[in-house]
């Protein structure tokens, strides 16, 4: 997780001397004597912490006791990771149970899963292209696209619902409230056309409301259409 933010960042503002043609060293990459010592270096760090903490007794420490009371009927070996780091009590922060805590776990597990997808991504781009991944990229560049992709999602959502069984998507289908937002978004469109048909300028206007209106119709039923003929898993 770290490492997605510490990729582009080292691409945005570390020296050229450390980068590789503009871009992180990696394996793919390549490394110049100085990366490479500092990989080194760090691997052979956390692999002799690995190496002492591994086989460590954990049932003593503050998380260990919460994690035997925990799952005492299902486990007795604690969790995999616990080092008992917590200074500032996160741990129970949704909850002081057996539940909340194992919905952090499975949050941290997730967001873990989602950031070796990111790296595996960024590895692969720059390898395919020779080129960083900060180079002509929407996420590190002002531009309009991201926020545009923001407000359609948003907008998405006001419209739409999604029915799923917390692991697979059954169904997309407009809301009611999605469908009333719709009927007063083109009703106030048509209003605002009526009102100023006599200026030969709102005329215009009211044109193009007249059109979004009608796109805005289409589109809603194609994407209710779409969303209808999604498959059941």
């Amino acid at each position: 997780m770290l490492a997605v933010v510490g990729w582009p960042l080292s691409e945005l503002i570390a020296p050229d001397w450390m980068l590789q043609n503009g871009c992180a060293p990696s394996v793919l990459n390549g490394f110049n004597p100085v990366s490479a010592l500092a990989t080194v270096v760090f691997f052979a760090g956390f692999g002799f912490f690995e190496y002492t903490t591994a086989l460590r007794n954990t049932a003593s420490t503050p998380s260990g006791k919460k994690h035997l009371e925990d799952m005492e009927a299902v486990w007795k070996n604690g969790v995999a990771g616990d080092y008992g780091f917590d200074p500032l009590g996160l741990y129970s922060s949704i909850g002081d149970s057996a539940v909340a805590r194992k919905g952090l776990r499975e949050v941290e597990i997730s967001h873990g899963r989602m950031a070796m997808l990111g790296i595996t991504a960024f590895a692969a781009w720059e390898k395919l292209t020779g080129a960083p991944i900060v180079e002509n990229s929407m996420f590190f560049h002002p531009n309009l696209l991201l926020p545009a992709l923001f407000a359609g999602y948003v907008a998405f959502n006001q419209v739409y619902e999604v029915d799923n069984d917390g692991q697979y998507i059954l169904q997309v289908k407009m809301s009611d409230e999605g469908r009333a937002r719709v009927e007063n978004l083109k009703m106030s469109v048509r209003a605002t056309g009526n009102a100023v048909r006599t200026n030969p300028v709102a005329k215009v206007v009211a044109g193009v409301g007249e059109k979004a209106a009608g796109i805005t119709d289409k589109v809603m039923k194609f994407a209710e259409g779409a969303g209808d003929n999604l498959p059941n898993f």
